[in-house]
């Protein structure tokens, strides 16, 4: 414990020294939120990376994805390699910077607004940001938190509040300098974390033929290509992790911050390497929560025989890792989420400050005071998701269901074909109907009892449909 605590009080001590230094460095908006516009491709690669992976997946989807689905969740994760992030790079990654370039913004939200000549379509995306990754945040935070729980015995608002407080003073401090500086050294933590975690769950398990024999022991379809769920819910989780990264706002901002083409294509490999060991590593450990965890083993992670699915993990890195190792798991998850936590709250805070405050309230806001204002805003942004954790409203992955679900549908429409599209297939009236009638497609399944994962592919597939049907429909009067 004593070893634990001095390890993390030293990773605190090094991410404020970081912070420190770029708050240096910030000397404007465009430090703060690009980082000047000139990251290079191991920065960009990494912070990618680490924005896509947090707590999130080490904590609420391996657990749940990999009790229910047992090794077909490893599926979500080649996908999410190879669509989720070489996909986007390849497909996206330039051609979003040249788009940051050639319309001279610093958010989607200024980019949809030009592209369709549409200060409406600006304010839904400056809200949608705002109100729809607050609960994504807020699920990083209590994944968190549980861990914490775990490893430390302290009480879960405990937990939030250093969690809150630590995220605070780091971002606050330096903005995307600070980022993209640290969230090397989370990557680099993460891979060595994902390598010793993996050697030594299987160690644990008696090799991965005795881990496979367990699982088909317990449930055949555990072993198979698709579990025990069945075929739509498991792709309907490929599709939603997967499709959603081509209009994640905290994903596209990597590519307004990158460097050059050179670095696009660096950073595209080493991201896709990055992404498909630490997804692969995690989902496959969520399947071993079915050898050990059991409620007479690990009560904690059980109501009476009922899995809790956010408890699972905490417990399994606490009673399975050695504890020689546990610290490293510890700092791993850690890592990863710091990065996602900072990416949101960089995004949120903008959409609110730059968007909409900046955008509407007032034009003339001078840069020192805008970026004092994005301080002030992302604190608040921090505040608000850390309150929403303490309530422990619903299960990780429904939380991340909903916000990555309705995020997907408000923008994938009108961004996807913003940039590729014409303006004959892709105007105005085929954007702004395409994220309303996604985002009402989504929510509205949801409400109706159906999974978060299932209503988000649903309401993604119909704003990809819409833009260019209305589009082609009303075309927009010269």
């Amino acid at each position: 414990m004593v070893v634990k605590i001095a390890v993390i009080a030293l990773y605190a001590a090094m991410i404020i020294v970081i912070g420190v230094i770029g708050l240096k460095k910030t000397r404007s908006f465009s430090d703060f939120f690009l980082g000047g516009g000139n990251v290079g491709p191991w920065m960009t690669a990494f912070s990618y990376g680490t924005a896509y992976f947090s707590a999130v997946l080490f904590i609420g989807f391996a657990g749940k994805i990999g009790w229910g689905f047992g090794f077909s969740g490893m599926w979500i994760a080649l996908f999410n390699g190879l669509i989720g992030v070489l996909g986007v790079w390849w497909i996206m990654g330039w051609k979003i910077k040249q788009m940051s370039v050639q319309y001279k913004v610093a958010t989607m939200s200024e980019f949809l607004e030009k592209r369709y000549n549409s200060p409406f379509l600006k304010l839904l995306a400056a809200l949608s940001i705002f109100v729809f990754l607050i609960p994504y945040s807020t699920a990083v935070f209590m994944g968190l938190s549980y861990l914490f729980t775990s490893n430390f015995g302290i009480e879960y608002w405990h937990a939030l509040a250093f969690m809150g407080m630590f995220t605070g003073i780091y971002l606050v401090l330096g903005g995307y300098k600070s980022m993209a500086m640290i969230d090397v050294i989370f990557g680099v933590i993460m891979v060595v974390g994902v390598v010793v975690l993996f050697f030594a769950t299987t160690a644990k398990g008696g090799g991965m033929a005795a881990i496979s024999s367990k699982l088909t022991a317990i449930n055949p379809k555990l072993t198979e290509a698709v579990g025990p769920p069945g075929l739509w819910p498991l792709f309907a989780l490929i599709f939603l992790t997967s499709v959603a990264p081509f209009a994640m706002p905290q994903l596209v901002q990597k590519f307004y911050a990158i460097k050059d083409k050179r670095s696009v294509r660096i950073g595209m490999v080493a991201s896709t390497f990055f992404a498909l060991l630490i997804g692969g590593v995690a989902y496959y450990i969520g399947s071993t929560t079915r050898i050990f965890m059991s409620p007479e083993g690990t009560p904690a992670a059980f109501d009476g025989a009922k899995p809790l699915f956010d408890r699972l993990m905490p417990e399994l890195l606490t009673n399975v890792i050695p504890e020689s190792l546990s610290v490293l798991i510890l700092l791993l998850i850690l890592s990863a989420s710091m990065s996602t936590l900072a990416a949101l709250v960089l995004i949120s805070s903008s959409s609110f400050a730059k968007d909409f405050y900046n955008g509407f309230i007032n034009k003339t806001l001078e840069d020192k005071k805008l970026t004092q204002l994005m301080r002030a805003t992302s604190g608040f942004f921090i505040l608000l998701s850390v309150l929403l954790a303490y309530m422990n409203v619903n299960t990780i992955v429904t939380i991340l269901g909903v916000s990555w679900g309705a995020i997907g549908s408000v923008f994938l429409g009108p961004f996807v074909w913003g940039l590729f599209g014409s303006e004959k297939i892709a105007n105005k009236y085929g954007a702004i109907s395409s994220a309303f009638l996604g985002l009402g497609a989504c929510l509205i399944l949801a409400a109706t009892g159906m999974s978060s994962p299932e209503a988000g592919t649903i309401g993604m597939m119909v704003s990809l449909a819409v833009n260019p049907l209305v589009s082609l429909a009303v075309p927009v009067k010269k």
